[in-house]
């Protein structure tokens, strides 16, 4: 038995034959036609999945996710729904879904989703030309894929989620190669980078004479960005003044460049990034609450890289490959069990920008055909990339201020983060003036 499935759905033809394809791959499955039904099953035995689609008569499958999750909070549950409407599949996934199928169901990508979800799916890969491959087979990571895929063809607004290095640029790039944008221009902007006197002639450009030293008319992100995507990394940096600016283009597809009258059409899909609690901000009063509904339409959550351990090895061995191939290195050294092992044991703060930087020294140090263990040890147990990996969060910090002698920008480097980032975490964790010299 390959694992316990609960199947829910009321069209009988539909139920009996996934149940069919299902049970021909070895999985124990109860199908039943309606919530009520399912919530009998739940509570008469247990299961490793629940798939329900999300129109039911009576209840719906939002009410079927939340009883499952009620009676299992950890238990994968994918909603099926119609093609198309993808948006109430996005809705149940805020809800607690862990993954969606789009009807009408192709067997094929039935059997991976629920082979994924139970640990037993293939290595699914995301590559971006001139950047890292994303790789793994977690349910979450397969989760985004999916997600990313299908919005692609539109041109919804979408944003990313996640942990600094989780590879939001990346899956953005990816978005942008996927869409009907792919032949427009592909322009990113790093919000956290960019002085808050400076952000809106950045985005919105400016005109011969706006100011002291504008001696010529200088476009921004939003026109270099036409007929291709914008990416906002980092928008929960975006001043407060500036939103409304932001939230106007988004409404109105429309702005104008600083010291200009004229109004311009914006044609550029956004995509949005950042690894801060929108919500969090817009109670607080640090961001709009109406440009955060604009920009929730299509969130999509990339993992960190701790919650998903069991994917670094393919993962690393990928990194390799790509690394030796950039540095000229004539075939890709193995990494061996052991080293794997200790690799999947890290937290890693940094996710995969720091593996991938881990990776890269230990490849500089070594000269064999295979990584060992004690190769990874020598990184680990050496300079910031080591402590970072065994330190809380202020730990972290005050071993980067103290490996670049308090320099705020190398500090930053060092943890991966942008400056603003940094100097957010000194504050909340008092480290102002640190490190301190007797």
């Amino acid at each position: 038995m390959n694992g316990r499935v609960l199947l829910v759905e009321d069209k009988d033809s539909l139920r009996r034959l996934l149940k069919r394809a299902l049970d021909s791959e070895g999985f124990a499955v109860q199908a039943v036609g309606s919530a009520e039904q399912a919530y009998e099953r739940l509570a008469a035995e247990p299961f490793d999945i629940v798939l329900t689609d999300l129109r039911l008569p009576g209840d719906s499958g939002l009410e079927v996710l939340q009883r499952s999750r009620a009676t299992a909070s950890d238990r994968p549950v994918v909603v099926m729904t119609a093609y198309g409407d993808v948006a109430t599949a996005v809705e149940a996934m805020k809800r607690g879904a862990t993954d969606f199928l789009e009807k009408p169901v192709e067997i094929d990508d039935l059997l991976a989703v629920v082979r994924s979800h139970l640990g037993k799916g293939d290595v699914a890969t995301l590559e971006v030309e001139g950047g890292p491959t994303l790789v793994g087979r977690h349910p979450k990571f397969t989760a985004a894929l999916r997600l990313l895929r299908r919005v692609a063809e539109t041109e919804s607004t979408v944003l990313l989620l996640g942990e600094s290095g989780t590879g939001k640029e990346v899956f953005a790039r990816a978005l942008h190669g996927l869409s009907p944008r792919v032949e427009g221009p592909f322009v990113a902007l790093n919000c956290a980078a960019i002085p808050e006197a400076l952000m809106e002639n950045e985005l919105f450009g400016h005109e011969k004479g706006a100011f002291t030293g504008a001696t010529s008319r200088q476009p921004g992100r939003f026109e270099q960005a036409s007929g291709g995507t914008l990416l906002l990394d980092e928008i929960g940096e975006l001043p407060l003044g500036v939103q409304a600016k932001v939230l106007r283009v988004l409404e109105d597809r429309s702005f104008e460049r600083v010291g200009g009258g004229e109004t311009l059409k914006a044609d550029a899909r956004l995509v949005a990034a950042t690894n801060r609690d929108l919500g969090a901000m817009v109670s607080a009063g640090e961001f709009r609450q109406d440009l955060f509904y604009r920009l929730d339409i299509f969130p999509i959550e990339l993992p960190p890289l701790r919650d998903r351990a069991s994917d670094i090895g393919d993962l690393a061995r990928h990194l390799v490959t790509q690394l030796t191939s950039r540095a000229g290195r004539a075939g890709a050294p193995s990494l061996s069990g052991e080293a794997v092992e200790l690799l999947s044991q890290q937290p890693w703060p940094g996710n995969v920008r720091q593996l991938s930087n881990v990776l890269e020294r230990a490849l500089i140090l070594s000269d064999g055909d295979e990584l060992q263990r004690s190769d990874i040890e020598a990184v680990l147990g050496t300079g910031a990339v080591g402590h970072i990996l065994k330190t809380s969060e202020r730990d972290e910090l005050c071993t980067a201020l103290e490996e670049s002698g308090g320099d705020r920008r190398r500090a930053a480097s060092i943890l991966g983060i942008s400056t603003r980032t940094l100097q957010r975490r000194v504050k909340k964790h008092g480290l102002e003036g640190y490190p301190h010299y007797g």
